[in-house]
């Protein structure tokens, strides 16, 4: 009888260091090379990713600090870097989810209108206003001691969310980015959580963590209105999460900056 051999429970460590690739891959525009695997599974790694792309952001937003610009400026600057790293991705997808909704008609005619290249108005001010509310959010933090965990928890909780987002959820179309990615499972969603949750609370404090952590929830109010507007999620439905999630951690974080140290 052939000996059985214990299941590993945990993945080979070249698959985390793949893993992590895929994420910024999909991400970022940073050059990891072509790397094949499982994004869906991957996903564990996005506020990985978010870490990255928020300490680039905070190192940018330093630098500006230490030439002498105002702390608007140097907001500015952050909020442009962390574009520059993704592409704009989730930009692009919440100015796009936007347009969707200004449309009159039904699912079809929205998504429809998400697909056009151009953007409408309802995507222009929705980019427009939350660019403002990031900038003025950074500006509003006590320098760079503030600014730096604020950009950490914000990239990192926004991302961890979706994970969730994408498990579980009805797709409007039948390809598109949120097909191609895959549906995670319930485990790595909630894992996925979990590790934007501890990042939350190591760089913005036990109470002011937990308080962004419930603040970042409101990215997912987006599913059930894509859900009724769209028929399901796409990927300018992620990008619309993302953004959302981040602004509110941003917005809790200048809230509770009396509680430094907490």
């Amino acid at each position: 009888m052939p000996e059985e051999t214990a299941p590993n429970p945990m993945p080979a460590p070249r698959n985390w260091w793949r893993d992590l690739r895929l994420a910024l891959g999909f991400m970022t525009r940073l050059p990891v090379g072509a790397v094949d695997g499982d994004l869906a599974a991957a996903s564990w790694a996005f506020p990985l990713a978010g870490l990255l792309v928020g300490g680039v952001a905070a190192l940018i937003y330093g630098f500006a600090i230490d030439l002498g610009l105002s702390a608007l400026l140097a907001a500015a600057l952050a909020v442009a870097s962390a574009m520059l790293l993704t592409g704009a991705l989730h930009e692009d997808g919440l100015a796009d989810f936007a347009d969707g909704l200004g449309v009159r008609g039904g699912p079809v005619e929205r998504l429809a209108a998400m697909r056009a290249s151009g953007i409408g108005s309802f995507g222009t001010l929705a980019l427009i206003f939350t660019v403002l509310l990031r900038v003025a959010a950074m500006a509003a933090l006590t320098g760079p001691a503030g600014v730096g965990p604020a950009l950490l928890s914000a990239h990192a909780g926004a991302r961890a969310l979706l994970p969730w987002a994408m498990h579980g959820q009805p797709r409007a179309r039948a390809d598109g980015l949120a097909v191609g990615a895959g549906q995670p499972a319930r485990a790595v969603a909630i894992a996925t959580l979990l590790i934007g949750l501890a990042i939350l609370l190591l760089a913005a404090g036990p109470v002011r963590g937990t308080i962004a952590a419930l603040a970042a929830l409101l990215g997912l109010v987006i599913l059930p209105l894509a859900r009724r507007r769209l028929g399901g999620i796409t990927g300018d439905v992620l990008g619309a999460v993302e953004q959302v999630a981040e602004i509110a951690i941003l917005l809790a974080l200048v809230a509770t900056r009396s509680l430094v140290g907490r």
